[in-house]
């Protein structure tokens, strides 16, 4: 049974536009529903329990012939239990603060570009049900730029401990969202990776590192080797400007090292892969504009691991298929060919055994049905004939009720509007009836 988990509160409700949740569509200013299991099991090992990433969209005011005001919209997203769903901010809400450098409070249609704003969401809560009353959660967030005030005088806090009231709802004060910057929209350029060296606009990058005599590479030599040899920046005023582009590289490493399941000790160290790909994305503060360098990096004194494989022959034509048991394009490996397979059979999610193509010692993720490989045992409820063709037959051999055959891959139709199945683990023209195993 599932509980709700809801950002709710007199100011949030009337600041979050709800997006409809599941299959239920909400009215505006409702409160946001997130499904949540109904009881909260916490990592001890994980710095909190509900990742809370607010995303906020400044866009600056226009002056000239005609002022066009500026508008502040965004979205509060909430993850738990690996689940995320968002509530949305209406444009210019009047309950969310935005301040200046100099702590001065700025409207929405004031907003100008190259300035950076914070934005604060006061009064949300987080309802996890009465089964959790009582209960203590910390709140965080993967956003460096967004922290906690559990109450009014609290400095703001990366993390917070909130205990839950007997109705096991968690209140904050407020969420604060720093470095949001208005976006000039009448400035159009790019945003591109550089390197250092040549100074060419670069789309891949590639460095190299050794790890340490324990195999293991610090998260910081990895950001180093990545901002020594690229840059990202913005043509401003006919000059190349690295001040309106952010980038964290940082993040960039820790996330493609999450996405590998490589753990990252408290101090940066992890057991180095011989590769892994780090995509650093970069961002203009001036227009908004994006783009994104894949960085690989090669580990060359740690080994590249070796997938265990073997060879096998294809008995029948046979598709491939990724992990969710999907056919993967129109490519398909002929009968009697041989394929270079893992050790063992896999069953997808559609229940059904396959093995895994290996190439160069490398799983491939893709999947060939191991009934086109190893076939499928099947008993005879009538004596057979072998045929050659649908009037010919291969041999003199009838093989007898209740003899268990091993057939391969799915059935043929024969000219003869006939199905057969092809027995026998050889390249000989042999085949049984279909009806013959009914």
């Amino acid at each position: 049974m599932k509980k709700n988990l809801r950002i709710v509160s007199a100011a949030a409700a009337a600041l979050l536009a709800v997006a409809p949740v599941a299959a239920t569509a909400m009215p505006v200013n409702a409160a946001t529903t997130i499904n949540a299991d109904s009881a909260i099991n916490a990592n001890t090992n994980a710095k909190y329990d509900v990742d809370v990433t607010p995303s906020i969209s400044a866009i600056a005011k226009v002056t000239g012939s005609a002022t066009i005001p500026g508008s502040l919209t965004g979205s509060i997203s909430a993850s738990y239990n690996g689940k995320s769903y968002t509530a949305n901010l209406p444009q210019d809400s009047a309950n969310a603060t935005i301040t200046d450098s100099n702590n001065k409070t700025v409207k929405p249609a004031e907003l100008e570009a190259d300035k950076a704003y914070t934005v604060t969401v006061p009064d949300v809560s987080f309802n996890f049900g009465s089964e959790n009353a009582g209960k203590e959660i910390t709140i965080g967030s993967a956003n460096p730029n967004v922290t906690f005030t559990e109450k009014k005088g609290d400095q703001p806090a990366s993390t917070v401990k909130v205990p839950l009231d007997q109705d096991g709802v968690a209140k904050l004060s407020s969420v604060q969202i720093k470095n949001v910057y208005a976006i000039d929209t009448t400035y159009n350029n790019n945003v591109n990776f550089y390197d250092v060296t040549t100074g060419a606009i670069v789309t891949t990058g590639a460095v190299s590192i050794d790890a340490d005599n324990q195999g293991q590479l610090n998260t910081a030599s990895v950001v180093a080797a990545i901002n020594s040899k690229y840059f990202a920046a913005q043509y401003a005023n006919k000059n190349l400007n690295k001040d309106n582009v952010t980038f964290n590289t940082e993040t960039a490493v820790k996330d493609a090292l999450k996405a590998q399941k490589i753990e990252v000790s408290s101090v940066g160290y992890f057991k180095a892969p011989h590769t892994f790909t780090v995509n650093v994305k970069a961002t203009s503060n001036k227009n908004g504009k994006s783009a994104t360098l894949p960085v690989t990096v090669t580990v060359p004194n740690v080994a590249d691991p070796v997938v265990p494989s073997q060879s096998k022959t294809i008995m029948h034509n046979a598709y491939f298929y990724d992990k969710d048991a999907k056919r993967v394009g129109t490519d398909k490996v002929t009968r009697y060919n041989t394929v270079t397979v893992a050790m063992n059979t896999t069953k997808l999610a559609n229940g059904i055994s396959y093995y895994e193509v290996i190439e160069n010692g490398k799983a491939t993720g893709k999947y060939i049905n191991a009934d086109n490989i190893d076939g499928t045992k099947r008993t005879l409820k009538h004596n057979a004939y072998v045929y050659k063709t649908s009037k010919k037959r291969a041999n003199k051999v009838v093989l007898k009720k209740g003899t268990e055959v091993t057939t391969y891959g799915g059935s043929y139709k024969f000219k003869n509007g006939k199905k057969y199945y092809k027995i026998g683990a050889d390249t000989k023209k042999t085949y049984v009836r279909v009806e013959n195993f009914d």
